[in-house]
């Protein structure tokens, strides 16, 4: 948690928020990728991308 607050607080200083939605967005991404590599799910996953 120490991680993400150092984030806000260095896109808060340098005015950079705008950056927060892309990240947070590339987050989800690589998560579904990693837990539904292995799942039943995957081949639904897949023809998203």
């Amino acid at each position: 948690m120490n991680f993400l607050k150092e984030m806000f607080v260095f896109l808060r200083k340098r005015k950079k928020l705008w950056l927060a939605p892309i990240i947070l967005v590339i987050v989800l991404m690589g998560a579904l990728l990693v837990l539904g590599q292995g799942s039943v799910l995957a081949p639904f996953i897949y023809t998203l991308f």
